[in-house]
């Protein structure tokens, strides 16, 4: 019985969470780069009104650490 409530959880969470397909992580990390010409520090998978986002962290040519968002349907910076 244990077994099928875990597999049932972790289906549930799987169902409630957003399909990532269309902009990979990668592409992500390089139109962010691109955009403000800084370095990558990191990528994370984040939600911004109910959509999937890829939250990228730059550190710019100025020293500052920003935190740009892309549209991880869409590719669009937000």
């Amino acid at each position: 019985m244990k077994f099928l409530t875990t597999v049932f959880t972790a289906l549930m969470l799987a169902l409630s969470m957003p399909a990532w397909a269309d902009v990979s992580r990668d592409a992500a990390a390089a139109m962010a780069q691109q955009a403000t010409g800084g370095r990558v520090l990191a990528v994370d998978q984040a939600e911004r009104g109910g959509r999937p986002v890829w939250r990228v962290k730059v550190l710019t040519q100025q020293g500052e650490v920003i935190v740009v968002l892309i549209d991880a349907a869409s590719g669009r910076r937000l």
